[in-house]
């Protein structure tokens, strides 16, 4: 089992773009904010995915409701297919894009869960834009997650957004401006149920 090493950020690491993840010949995996001079490594972004908020603008409550309403069976469909609450699912979804299954982010994330291209191969989904093929991959992507985190929903949420990797790396939410305030949205819409 590897070992994760302390990050080694700079004072200045808040102004990077990067974090570079390097596995040493001993197994332990170190983190950093200073390219490796030598060896295999993965380049991970520090920054959070941008939601889709072109799709808000102008949107009422009234409309909100009417757009989070005709999707409402296929996120029941979905999230019940996975265990997860459609509540959350439905949380995700209206941060992502409020509901708007054209929605593009200024990262190329598209559709109503707002699925980067590359994730959307990994989870066979062939057209982004189709709601129940988005719904789908995404409450799929969202299930990994959770799995990943020990159903921890503030880091599952965090790794929706800025990625597994960075979530990892600092063991806790990235401080992200964009992934804090994503992560504090969607906990706002979406509030378990306690017994």
């Amino acid at each position: 089992m590897a070992l994760l090493s302390g990050l080694a950020l700079s004072p200045a690491h808040a102004a990077t773009d990067w974090i570079y993840i390097q596995k040493r010949p001993d197994g332990v995996t170190e983190f950093t904010d200073k390219k490796p001079v030598r060896g295999a490594y993965k380049k991970v972004s520090v920054r959070g995915r941008p939601t889709a908020s072109a799709s808000c603008r102008g949107l009422t409550a009234q409309s909100m409701a009417a757009r989070a309403e005709a999707y409402a069976p296929l996120i029941q469909k979905y999230a019940r297919a996975e265990g997860l609450s459609p509540d959350l699912v439905s949380a995700v979804m209206r941060v992502e894009s409020c509901y708007d299954r054209h929605a593009v982010s200024r990262a190329g994330a598209r559709g109503l869960m707002q699925l980067m291209p590359g994730t959307a191969r990994e989870l066979g989904v062939l057209d982004s834009f189709d709601p129940e093929q988005n719904i789908e991959g995404g409450v799929r992507y969202l299930a990994r997650m959770l799995g990943r985190f020990g159903n921890d929903v503030r880091l599952a949420l965090a790794a929706y957004n800025a990625g597994p990797e960075a979530v990892t790396a600092y063991n806790d939410v990235p401080p992200y401006a964009e992934t804090k305030s994503y992560v504090t949205r969607i906990l706002k819409l979406y509030q378990p149920r306690t017994s």
